[in-house]
């Protein structure tokens, strides 16, 4: 009896030396076993340093829920980076992360991104999400942390009669706000949607969550709803202490990792021993940081200690991790760089 090869590998014998996966590729550039993909579907300006990409997802790729994030990667100068990012829109739509020019990735995303540009992805990931069951919901955003809960808003405020959402947000001028005129229209079309604009260049400050005055006066009934809060460091950290002494319900998502204090350590020598290349760095500079400041070709993808995608083998030395500031590390463990400062001399396999 005959024997069949795969079609495959008949293919190969007429594409050689490529694949035909490369040929498939010029044709669908979502086509990809190794790595997933995305081709960029629209580029939407929001602010004047803010965009808002659209992109449809290849093969791979989980439907997200409301308020996950997902790790993009991005060709810059032929070396690609990687970042992670809030998706904003609503459940079952097709995703789309809203940027603002801060940092070399997200300036180049917003800068230079156009339709039908290839964007890398990772799965979404994430538990900043809704709650199981409906309940009243407060929303506390500044910034660029409206983002997750932009998602929310959008997957529950139109879908569900019973919704009952306070959003507080806080930005500095009208000017500067995200989604302003969509928020706005939400808030005029639904009865269960109730808008706060936080203008922090009118009001001279951030609302204030040291004390309860600017929430009792902004959402009286604060107290009995679930509250969720996205935003800069020193916001979270004031939202939690207060929501812990008034023992509240409260969700926090951060973009950036809690840091122990104390927790920077000594620093020390760190030598990169793939790329022959050594930099001496100060107990509150990370060994992501260091290496990039260095020239060194680093994987990274939160940077706040969350996706493990900097993990890099210890080879000598030990480090110390920013968000509890133990020291640890022996020969051939994995450490997260991104997190990870050093705590004397230090060789990474890099």
């Amino acid at each position: 009896m005959p024997s069949f090869r795969p079609l495959s590998r008949i293919a190969s014998a007429f594409t050689t030396p490529l694949t035909p996966a490369d040929y498939l590729r010029l044709v669908n550039p979502l086509s990809s076993a190794r790595q997933l993909r995305a081709v960029v579907t629209a580029v939407q300006p929001e602010t004047a340093d803010s965009v808002t990409i659209r992109f449809r997802p290849g093969k791979g790729w989980n439907p997200h829920e409301a308020g996950q994030w997902a790790r993009i990667g991005v060709e810059i100068d032929g070396v690609r980076q990687w970042r992670s990012y809030s998706l904003s829109t609503g459940a079952g739509q097709d995703p789309a992360i809203t940027v603002t020019a801060m940092g070399t990735v997200s300036t180049a995303l917003v800068r230079g991104t156009r339709v039908g540009d290839v964007l890398f992805l990772a799965p979404p990931e994430g538990d900043f999400v809704l709650p199981e069951h409906p309940r009243p919901l407060l929303m506390l955003t500044a910034g660029s942390g409206l983002t997750p809960v932009m998602s929310m808003i959008r997957t529950l405020v139109p879908r569900r009669a019973d919704a009952d959402v306070v959003l507080v947000h806080s930005s500095r001028t009208p000017e500067e706000a995200l989604f302003a005129e969509e928020l706005l229209e939400l808030a005029d079309q639904f009865p269960g949607f109730r808008l706060v604009q936080w203008f922090t260049g009118e009001r001279g400050r951030r609302l204030d969550l040291t004390t309860t005055s600017d929430l009792d006066a902004a959402c009286p009934d604060w107290r009995d709803r679930a509250s969720y809060a996205c935003g800069p460091v020193d916001f979270l950290d004031a939202a939690e202490s207060l929501w812990n002494r008034e023992e509240g319900e409260l969700r926090v998502e951060r973009f950036a990792p809690v840091v122990a204090p104390g927790s920077g350590g000594e620093g020390g020598r760190i030598t990169f021993e793939k790329t022959d290349k050594e930099v001496e760095a100060d107990g509150s500079t990370t060994l992501l940081d260091a290496g990039e400041n260095a020239g060194v070709l680093m994987s990274s993808g939160c940077r706040m200690g969350i996706c493990h995608a900097c993990v890099t083998p210890l080879l000598a030395g030990q480090v110390r991790d920013t968000r509890t500031g133990e020291v640890h590390g022996e020969p051939g463990h994995l450490i997260q760089t991104c997190v990870s400062t050093a705590a004397g001399p230090v060789s990474l396999d890099v």
